[in-house]
């Protein structure tokens, strides 16, 4: 397949992003950790009495967990989601292998940083969307480092892999966005890219993007993978179901230049293993 050499020679200039979705969470997810949009939101629906308007949709789910209770309620219902912790994949563990140069994870769990942790040659670190009202600060994101220290931006910079978790994740601190207030402040000035850090603007000037595991039938994560993207190097690649392709979808992977690519997770990953071990005297060589 043409697209598969394609995205062999992004990754040989390491000019390949990675954007994750909840479908690559569910390869070793546990049966009680949400992997998917539904899923959360029926989570938040065994926590709490839900009225109608907020079934099914865990933005409007939480905000009204939030605003009846209160956040650190909200905090905790997630940390319960969450708690069982996800193992990382062969698929994850083949991304890290590969040294990207940005992995966009945009689930809550903590699978991908393990399988970074787990590259003890690998000189990382990771920046999380944060809630401005759970800091008490007006920030829009923060930096760990690999063990999951709180470091300075400048620390960024230094990283050979950088991975961004913008709805924020439960490790190592439980920072999540989720509630509807907490996307109205972002989704008012991400336009302007405010909230998208500089250095993962950086980054994607000089990569195509390869996303993993994603559905864009939900107009707000639409909105999201538009902005991250961004000033990108189009085309982009996706694994998607193109039958199963919604209209708005469609729409999206279009405006985007976006490619779809009818490939199964353990396709990709079969991929990926043959491109590592291809490259792998190379990476010795130097």
């Amino acid at each position: 397949m043409d697209i598969l050499s394609d995205i062999s020679d992004h990754l040989s200039r390491q000019a390949l992003a990675f954007y994750l979705g909840p479908d690559v969470t569910a390869i070793t997810a546990n049966q009680w950790t949400p992997v998917s949009i539904k899923g959360l939101a029926d989570f938040f629906g065994k926590k709490v009495a839900l009225p109608k308007r907020a079934k099914g949709n865990p933005w409007a789910a939480a905000q009204y967990i939030e605003s009846r209770r209160h956040r650190k309620t909200l905090t905790a219902i997630m940390n319960a989601a969450f708690e069982n912790p996800v193992p990382p994949s062969p698929l994850h563990q083949l991304i890290a292998a590969l040294h990207p140069p940005l992995i966009v994870d945009s689930w809550y769990d903590g699978a991908t940083r393990q399988a970074l942790s787990q590259d003890k040659t690998l000189n990382w670190g990771e920046i999380q969307g944060i809630n401005h009202a759970a800091i008490n600060e007006y920030r829009w994101f923060t930096a760990y480092d690999a063990t999951g220290e709180e470091v300075p931006m400048e620390s960024v910079k230094e990283w050979q892999t950088l991975l961004y978790k913008p709805h924020g994740s439960v490790s190592p601190h439980q920072n999540y966005l989720i509630s509807d207030s907490d996307y109205v402040e972002v989704l008012t000035e991400i336009d302007i890219q405010t909230p998208i850090p500089e250095s993962v603007q950086e980054r994607r000037s000089s990569c195509s993007f390869l996303f993993i595991g994603c559905h864009f039938d939900d107009q707000m994560l639409r909105s999201f993978a538009r902005q991250i993207i961004k000033r990108s190097k189009a085309p982009h690649f996706a694994l998607v179901d193109i039958e199963n392709l919604t209209r708005n979808e469609r729409r999206f992977l279009e405006e985007m230049q976006i490619i779809a690519l009818p490939l199964s997770l353990k396709k990709i990953a079969d991929f990926l293993s043959d491109y590592l071990s291809s490259a792998l005297p190379e990476r010795r060589a130097e």
